[in-house]
């Protein structure tokens, strides 16, 4: 039986991915799938409210998990959104906005055993102290990023996440409000009277007082919705209309003083909060129906982008392949163990099938943007791992040993994890910067140099395999050594060509955007370091000035340039490629470093620590364990 057992591993990953591409279902008896595949516009893209769900719960809680109401109810992020929007009242009690600075916590008077998971507070616990955190906000907002306390980052941060907060909730309509659709209906049937009223002021002439005054306050709500929203939910009457044309609620409202009516999708949000507020669920979902057939005649292509997008949401491509991924490396792992053919048969297939699943993440994306596969640091994370394992299978594919297999579980969960935390900034399919605004670079020298990331990394971790086996096993033995120097001599060679290349058509648009070809720029330096780093292992190894250890040894040291040009130049937040500024990745960064200098200092063991040399091989100076 056991011969079948690829086929049965490859047949059950296979069933896996397969269920999640079923169609999402509703939690109960509102459509709120429907719903999530709504478009509006915002920060500068078309995307569902489902995305805007899932981003605005993740920015303000650092988790996509359901949030638990007080009454113990799992709400999903787009049911969330609907709360927040519709019945901001019920949804201030939730616990959902993360502080994880004491200090911070101490300036509202909590404490963590006050929050869920000892970290996430409601609004209405945070309300009563919200002047003394804008004082402390407009303190610390102008020191720069990187000089200010982690008091004063927890501070800025919380302002914006609280500030995000109550744009969604001015987003559909006026909070707290139990029939805001009774008042706009009110209001349109009163609105001839009411500018009666306002013309008779005017001209000085008798006036109805009731009328004016109705005016006057739905006008002040109308524009405390316009000045506090940020999503803009109300699309233009034409569909070929600049995208800024699509207006906030509070906008498209403040129009009706002109237009003589209420803007209809205006009023079709109301009336969406109206049966939510009453859970009637038929006239919602009714409702729902009908605003996206009205919409389906006008933006066919961007409802077709917005209901991919959420099913992309649901199907989280990524993180079943990084379940795919870990599997496939302990499959690996066992196989040199027993059952080497099948079990290595096992992981190679899981690792072709997760790769396959990335893959086809990455082409939505693209195909949603309307870019090449980088634009981020997010993107390039996905990048990054997804060309590391395509050198593993061909890796894996020649010589059908495992270890492709291992370095790519290993390599594609990193990579993924990592593309992970750098989600926590919100969006993932952001607008780009202008200087980025470029398809042809963007494909050309970002895809050319994040290939040379992919090799210089995998040449470090199959480094770290080598290491490993021979520190920790007995399974290093000559040829299996072999086989590992010619893999991490062959992937550095390719590194060092796609780095070099990478880098001179990085100088080549450098010269296009600012005019000149190289200017010793942090991200630049870092960059041409990794070229520097790649040719000298290769000269080193020509020169003979180092053997199999010594190869390994500045291949994992790879691991640390490499990062260097792709997390801590941008983390000095100075010179122009600093456009992904993070300080939350300090301790990682400066861990992993640590770890790949350790990893170095047992490589650097004498000969007799080795397991392998226990065995009682020989290794004579051109075999698997020479001494440098």
């Amino acid at each position: 039986m056991k011969r079948f057992l690829p086929l049965l591993v490859l047949l059950a990953g296979i069933a896996v991915i397969g269920r999640s591409l079923r169609e999402s279902r509703n939690p109960g008896p509102f459509d709120v799938v429907a719903f999530g595949r709504l478009p509006v516009l915002a920060g500068g893209r078309m995307k569902p409210l489902d995305s805007v769900a899932r981003n605005s719960l993740l920015l303000l809680s650092n988790s996509t998990s359901p949030v638990v109401t007080p009454d113990l109810r799992r709400l999903a992020a787009v049911e969330w959104l609907l709360d927040v929007c519709f019945r901001s009242g019920q949804a201030d009690t939730y616990q959902v906005i993360a502080i994880d600075n004491p200090d911070v916590l101490s300036l509202f008077g909590l404490k963590h055993e006050d929050g869920s998971a000892g970290r996430r507070f409601s609004f209405l616990q945070l309300q009563p102290k919200l002047d003394e955190l804008d004082r402390q906000a407009k303190l610390a907002n102008p020191i720069e990023a990187q000089l200010r306390t982690p008091f004063q980052r927890g501070v800025v941060q919380l302002y914006g996440n609280l500030v995000l907060y109550l744009q969604l909730k001015h987003s559909f309509v006026m909070p707290d409000r139990e029939d805001f659709l009774g008042e706009l209906l009110r209001f349109q049937d009163g609105l001839a009277a009411g500018v009666a009223a306002v013309t008779a002021k005017q001209a000085g002439q008798p006036y109805d007082e009731a009328a004016l005054t109705a005016m006057l306050t739905m006008g002040g709500q109308f524009d405390t919705m316009a000045g506090t929203a940020a999503l803009l939910v109300i699309p233009p009457d034409d569909s070929n209309a600049d995208p800024t044309a699509w207006k906030t609620a509070g906008a498209a409202l403040l129009e009706t003083f002109g237009r003589g009516n209420v803007n209809p999708a205006a009023l079709a949000y109301a009336g969406l909060a109206h049966a939510w507020q009453r859970n009637q669920s038929d006239e919602f979902n009714k409702l729902t129906g009908l605003y996206r057939s009205d919409l389906a005649h006008r933006y066919t292509e961007q409802l077709a982008k917005c209901d991919a997008e959420a099913r992309f949401n649901a199907a989280a491509p990524f993180s079943q392949s990084m379940v795919l991924y870990v599997i496939a490396f302990f499959l690996a792992i066992f196989s040199w163990l027993a059952w080497p053919r099948e079990l290595g048969r096992s992981a190679f297939y899981l690792v072709a099938l997760a790769w396959f699943v990335a893959t086809a993440g990455i082409a939505v994306r693209m195909w949603l943007e309307g870019r090449p596969p980088i634009t981020n640091l997010y993107s390039s994370a996905l990048f990054v791992g997804w060309g590391s394992v395509a050198l593993c299978l061909a890796l894996e594919a020649i010589y059908k040993n495992a270890i492709g297999s291992v370095a790519a579980g290993m390599t594609g969960f990193a990579t993924l994890l990592l593309a992970d935390k750098l989600s926590l900034n919100g969006d993932t399919l952001e607008m780009m910067r202008a200087v980025l605004d470029s398809n042809f670079w963007l494909a050309t020298h970002v895809v050319v140099v994040a290939s040379g990331y992919s090799a210089t990394f995998l040449a470090g971790f199959l480094a770290i395999i080598y290491i490993f086996r021979g520190i920790f096993t007995r399974s290093l033995d000559r040829a299996t050594a072999d086989t590992l120097a010619r893999m991490v001599y062959g992937i550095v060679c390719f590194a060092m060509l796609f780095s070099f290349v990478g880098t001179v058509l990085g100088g080549i648009w450098a010269d296009q955007s600012w005019g000149r070809f190289w200017g010793w720029d942090p991200k630049e330096n870092g960059a041409v370091l990794i070229v520097i780093w790649n040719a000298l292992i290769l000269h080193a190894r020509w020169a003979g000035l180092i053997k199999q250890r010594g190869l390994m040894c500045l291949a994992v040291f790879g691991n640390v340039v490499t990062s260097w040009s792709y997390f801590g130049t941008n983390m000095l937040g100075v010179g122009l490629h600093s456009y992904g500024f993070t300080d939350a990745a300090f301790w990682s960064l400066s861990l992993f470093v640590l770890s790949q200098l350790l990893i170095i200092g047992l490589a650097n063991l004498p000969l007799a620590k080795w397991r392998s040399f226990k065995t009682g091989t020989r290794h004579s100076p051109g075999h698997a364990l020479p001494a440098k």
